[in-house]
């Protein structure tokens, strides 16, 4: 795995940076008004003391720095947008989102012009196409849609006017600006969503350092363009958090009697296995060993409660995000995906590779 390096920038890369982000406003011209920076932003003590930080723990050029965050512009849209997350919605709501046919057509697609490199991806983490294919399909309907957001604005409007959780979000804003000179990214032009998540895999700052890959060998990880690097960062992102090649992931469970109530369903963590389950009226639908560890997962469906077994790879799709309803739009994607490729080959189209145990 290609890791970035960690030391300090020089002060010629901070220069560089300077030179950049002077050479954007040159040719970016005047901004207008609807989306002028906010005057002041840069002098308040907070974003001061952050440039401050910057400049003394990682050798930032402080002019570079200010001259950057004066092109910030504060949005409240992104408030609103963190304060109202899809994944608050029930999952009778918020499976019609993803799980529709022009979606799984163009997972089928995807997967068709990048299968080299799903099935290398696959043979080196471990990870199976169809799982790799659902996630680029929710985050960015498979590439076509990246977000809207600059990210320098999205990081600081949640840095320092969000104190719920300003805290992880001055962290990522710091990760960002170490990515950007790493990768030489432009800081002012990069784009994503309202939380600063950005490129084909939707990657947050310090995911995007710690877990892309250089998968084409090319000696730059573009998660933005490069879609062999796109596929090969997201598998190695679920291999770093366990995934278990060939396991099963979820199966429907049946429950009877009351004594499931007592059982945790907010804990994604399997850590109940399958005797102890039908002891408190729970069963798989379909064959799991006795010894398998699952959680039991329970979301509103339109016909009323759905029970759910989430095993360990269930909980590492959860590691991308942390909602049950997101692991289970997924795992329902991938799974519908994989089945129209499969019965499309039959009429002459890509063979599905198999992935035995799923």
């Amino acid at each position: 795995m290609t890791r970035p390096s960690t030391g300090r920038p020089g002060p010629l890369v901070a220069r560089l940076l300077l030179r950049l982000i002077t050479l954007c406003t040159i040719l970016l011209g005047p901004v207008s008004p609807a989306f002028a920076a906010d005057a002041g932003f840069v002098q308040r003590p907070e974003v001061q003391a952050f440039i401050d930080e910057m400049v003394t723990k990682h050798d930032f050029d402080k002019a570079a720095l200010t001259t950057l965050f004066s092109h910030v512009r504060l949005r409240p849209d992104i408030i609103a947008a963190i304060n109202h997350p899809a994944e608050a919605k029930p999952w009778s709501q918020y499976r019609p989102i993803f799980l529709t046919q022009a979606r799984i057509d163009g997972g089928v697609k995807f997967w068709n012009q990048h299968a080299a490199t799903l099935e290398k991806a696959e043979r080196t983490y471990g990870v199976p196409p169809r799982i790799v294919v659902a996630i680029i399909g929710v985050e960015t309907r498979f590439g076509t849609y990246k977000g809207k957001y600059p990210v320098i604005d999205s990081l600081s409007t949640l840095a320092f006017d969000y104190p719920k959780r300003g805290a992880f979000f001055r962290s990522e804003l710091e990760q960002f600006l170490l990515l950007a000179q790493e990768e030489k990214l432009d800081p002012l032009t990069v784009k994503g969503s309202y939380a600063g998540a950005m490129g084909g895999p939707q990657f947050i700052s310090s995911s995007y350092r710690h877990y892309a890959v250089d998968f084409d060998g090319d000696g730059k990880r573009d998660l933005i363009d490069d879609y062999d690097d796109i596929i090969g960062s997201v598998a190695n992102y679920f291999s770093e958090h366990g995934w278990q090649a060939g396991q099963p992931i979820a199966a429907p469970a049946k429950v009877s009697g009351d004594k499931y109530q007592a059982l945790d369903t907010t804990d994604l963590k399997p850590q109940y296995d399958l005797r102890h389950l039908r002891d408190y009226g729970v069963s798989s639908a379909t064959p799991l060993p006795d010894d398998a560890l699952a959680s039991l997962i329970r979301l509103d469906g339109a016909n009323g409660p759905e029970y759910w077994l989430g095993l360990q790879n269930f909980y590492v799709i959860t590691r991308y995000n942390h909602s049950p309803l997101y692991a289970m739009a997924v795992y329902q994607l991938g799974k519908a995906i994989a089945e129209q490729r499969e019965r499309q080959s039959a009429n002459g189209k890509p063979t599905l590779p198999e992935h035995p145990g799923e």
